[in-house]
Formats: C-alpha cells, sequence, structure tokens
C-alpha cells in the first residue's frame, strides 16, 4: 500500500491544517509514493521502537510525537533523534507522526482521555475551527467523591503519581481535560466551572491557580497520551482493513518514578 494511501485516512480524521505553528505533524522521513506493508504504532520514536520495527518487519512507524521538531543541522548518531532518524532511513522505514492535529480534531486525545472515564455532553474547551479545538469538558453520570474518582484515573491510565492542588471539592461531576501540556488552559477550564481539570505538566505554581474552585491534576503527559495509539489503530482498522497494523510493545514512558522502600512493602 502506498504511503500516501495510509497518511489520508488519518489526516481525514486529523487535518494537517490544525496542527500548531510550532508543530512538525506529517510525513517525517519517506515519500508519498512508497510502497509499506505494515505499520507500527507508538507514542514516540525511540530507539527501542525502531528496533521492534525492524523485527516485526514493519516499514512504516507512526507515532504521536515527531522526532523532529527543530531543523537537524548534522547527522553523526551524537543524539537519539539523530540516530532514530539516520536507522530509518538506512532501514527503509516511513516515519509519520499525528500530533497537535490529531490533539485538536473533533473526536480526538481528550475526547478520548474523556471516553475513557466515562465523561458525557463532552464539547471543546478552546474552540478553534469549527468543530475543533484543545481540551474537552462534560458531566460524569454521577458526583463521585474526588478522591476516588483521581484514584479511578490512575487505575485506568496506569498513573504510578497523581499530582494535584488542594482538593477544593469534595466530590466531581463536571470534568475538564486536556492531554498533554495544558497549563495555558487553566483559565478555561475555570471559565467551563469544571470541578476538576486532568491534564500534564503542570508547573509549581500552576498548583496554586486553583482559586478554590477547581482541581488541578496532572496524571502526566505520556499517560495522557498513550491513548493516541488506539485512536490510530482506531482509524487505520476501519478504513484500510487490508492494511497490517502493530501496537507497539516498546512504547514506554520516558519518566522513571523511585518508591520508598516502605512504600514499595506496601
Amino acid at each position: 500500500m502506498k504511503v500516501r494511501e495510509i497518511t489520508a485516512a488519518i489526516e481525514q480524521f486529523a487535518p494537517l491544517a490544525l496542527q500548531e505553528s510550532y508543530d512538525n505533524a506529517g510525513l517525517i522521513v519517506g515519500r508519498p509514493d512508497d510502497e509499506v506493508t505494515r505499520a507500527l504504532l507508538a507514542v514516540d520514536v525511540t530507539e527501542e521502537v525502531i528496533a521492534e520495527a525492524v523485527a516485526e518487519g514493519c516499514d512504516m512507524i507512526i507515532t504521536h510525537h515527531p522526532i523532529v521538531f527543530q531543523p537537524l543541522k548534522r547527522f553523526n548518531s551524537a543524539t537519539y533523534v539523530e540516530r532514530c532518524v539516520e536507522e530509518a532511513i538506512r532501514r527503509g522505514i516511513v516515519l509519520y507522526a499525528a500530533h497537535t492535529n490529531l490533539d485538536s480534531t473533533a473526536e480526538g486525545m481528550s475526547w478520548r482521555v474523556g471516553q475513557m472515564l466515562g465523561v458525557q455532553n463532552m464539547r471543546v474547551m478552546q474552540p478553534t475551527v469549527e468543530g475543533a479545538g484543545f481540551g474537552v469538558v462534560g458531566e460524569l453520570e454521577e458526583a463521585e467523591p474526588s478522591a476516588e474518582f483521581m484514584q479511578r484515573v490512575m487505575r485506568t491510565f496506569s498513573v504510578k503519581a497523581l499530582r494535584h492542588s488542594d482538593i477544593v471539592r469534595p466530590e466531581v461531576r463536571r470534568v475538564a481535560i486536556c492531554t498533554g501540556s495544558g497549563g495555558s488552559l487553566i483559565g478555561e477550564a475555570q471559565k467551563s466551572g469544571a470541578d476538576i481539570y486532568l491534564t500534564a505538566d503542570l508547573k509549581y505554581n500552576d498548583f496554586m491557580r486553583h482559586e478554590n474552585a477547581i482541581i488541578l491534576a496532572d496524571m502526566g503527559h505520556f499517560e495522557s497520551e498513550y491513548c493516541a495509539i488506539q485512536i490510530l489503530f482506531d482509524i487505520l482498522s476501519k478504513n484500510l482493513p487490508i492494511f497490517a497494523v502493530r501496537k507497539s510493545v516498546r512504547s514506554r514512558n520516558p519518566v522513571s518514578y523511585m518508591m520508598l522502600d516502605e512504600q514499595r512493602a506496601e
């Protein structure tokens, strides 16, 4: 199958025009008319993922995060980015990313997280164009104790450590969500009347911005965006049922957590 057929299916769902100006979504290594037989889906292109693609006979890797954000001035294997690009070219592996366009498209990343948590009546929190935008807000079927809801988030998304602000709401029902780095949308989450805002990459001072009205919860960047693999799998399985697609088993969180010995014992 030609690369252009595969990317067309993805871009029908998440048009490249929706990506932010700083982004580098789209075809990064390879040509639209290249023939590919099998794709590997991952959050990031890493050396481990490249090795997995080679071992599994995948000649295309589709990720959420683009491997190249800044222009590369040289290729001398000095960084993992250079090594990944070099190896992909050497092995004839196509690299493609669906990033902020997948974040902001209707039924995209934040929508999927909301669906996994049972959030209903979702609408865009920060609209950009018709039907698209960053973040969503919606309601749970019933109010849930705040601590219990955050524990459920941790179980659902394999979150090892959830950072949160003061629990200023004993229960939550209206939930705001923005996958990835969502600190810039705290104001929008407050305006939406949400009881809790789930996002990632919050800074120290961000946790002071709850204004005694909203719980701010950082579930982790990778954890909030791992659902990209399933979204891409669903798109390709529905539109290209004869094309072989594999979910990476080596796509992993680059952030590790160390627990105290007494916590391990528990």
